[in-house]
């Protein structure tokens, strides 16, 4: 299949664009483009303004938008979205200043493409773009994961130290202790640290 051919399964299963386009008379130029990608067009906009909450009503798989040059305000409004409903942004502009293109990053843009929107090479563009956006949230969500596991573990030597200074225990006496009582309780093991580092702070 050739790069910017459209499978059949992708005519089925249309990705959903939000697009924004600061030149209205452009915007049938777009919804034509993202039909023959196997695409379909959900909701549209000339500004970027209330971006995040057009974001979160628009039940969109990726926000497409093109500029003659990403403005800082352009570029808070799609941090804005991004936080508040992440998704594949891909921008179309003029403008490769390296500066701009690291701050679109920054916020949230997964593809950043230069020198105007080709009709031809939009689905290569935007399937890119979902690839790259997957990735970074799956490195988001293992890192998050990681330091959930670094912050349970730092709570449960606090409760342990507690422990052994309090009760004279060993090391091991103390993680037995918690680990019995979790088991007890049906809980979490950084649980039932949390709530020993809870009880001794409240009896202060």
């Amino acid at each position: 299949m050739n790069p910017g051919t459209v499978s059949n399964e992708s005519l089925k299963n249309p990705l959903r664009v939000l697009l924004v386009v600061e030149e209205p008379e452009r915007i049938e130029l777009f919804r034509k483009a993202l039909q023959a990608a196997g695409c379909s067009l959900t909701a549209y906009a000339s500004s970027s303004a209330g971006l995040a909450a057009l974001a979160g009503q628009a039940e969109a798989d990726l926000i497409v938008v093109e500029t003659a040059s990403p403005s800082p305000l352009l570029l808070d409004h799609l941090s804005q979205a991004s936080q508040s409903h992440p998704r594949p942004i891909v921008l179309f502009t003029l403008d490769g200043d390296s500066e701009k293109i690291r701050t679109a990053t920054l916020a949230g843009v997964s593809a950043y493409v230069v020198d105007g929107f080709g009709s031809e090479r939009l689905r290569p563009i935007l399937e890119a773009a979902r690839a790259r956006f997957s990735a970074f949230e799956a490195m988001k969500r293992k890192l998050e994961s990681t330091e959930l596991r670094l912050s349970e573990r730092e709570e449960i030597e606090r409760a342990k130290n507690i422990l052994m200074k309090q009760r004279s225990w060993s090391e091991d006496q103390a993680y037995q202790a918690m680990r019995k009582m979790a088991m007890n309780e049906g809980i979490r093991l950084n649980e039932v640290a949390r709530h020993v580092v809870e009880i001794v702070n409240w009896l202060k």
